[in-house]
């Protein structure tokens, strides 16, 4: 059985730790694993610190209260309409406990949150080589709308 609560400081070393996740995939060239969990950890030290409505950071728990996943959502304005909607920033879950649920039942709780907020929609950013990630956001329902690409300047840079 798993529950969802909101996240505490007292979660912050479990948030740093499992964020460390999020580049276990080929990393392109012009980005490192530190690069990545710095950006993050910056943005869930953001949401510790600041606690908002707009924002939703969550942690999913085993019965016996050890944590397991985590999920991180803002609050952004849609490109094309300006309205907001929600946008999951960051989903982690323990390796050991990949496929039992956990991932989606955290999304879950995001579309709860969103729902409550009268936002349309959630959208979210995945690296185009997380295979992974990708083939279980289709599978849960997700659909690809943008595709960014990117072009260094510096030949140093690729």
């Amino acid at each position: 059985m798993i529950t969802i609560r909101p996240a505490t400081v007292a979660d912050e070393p479990f948030l740093f730790r499992l964020t460390e996740r999020l580049a276990d995939f080929p990393v392109p060239l012009w980005r490192t694993r530190e690069m990545i969990a710095r950006a993050d950890n910056a943005v869930i030290r953001e949401a510790l610190d600041h606690p908002s409505p707009a924002t939703l950071l969550v942690v999913a728990e085993t019965a016996e209260r050890t944590p397991v996943g985590y999920l991180l959502a803002t609050t952004r304005d849609d490109y094309f309409t300006g309205k907001p909607h929600g946008h999951v920033e960051i989903l982690a879950v323990e390796p050991a406990v990949e496929g039992r649920g956990i991932g989606r039942a955290l999304l879950d709780a995001a579309e709860g949150w969103a729902r409550s907020r009268e936002y349309d929609h959630l959208t979210l950013n995945v690296f185009a080589a997380n295979e992974r990630a990708r083939a279980v956001y289709g599978r849960l329902g997700w659909e690809p709308e943008l595709i960014g690409y990117r072009k260094a300047l510096d030949a140093g840079q690729r």
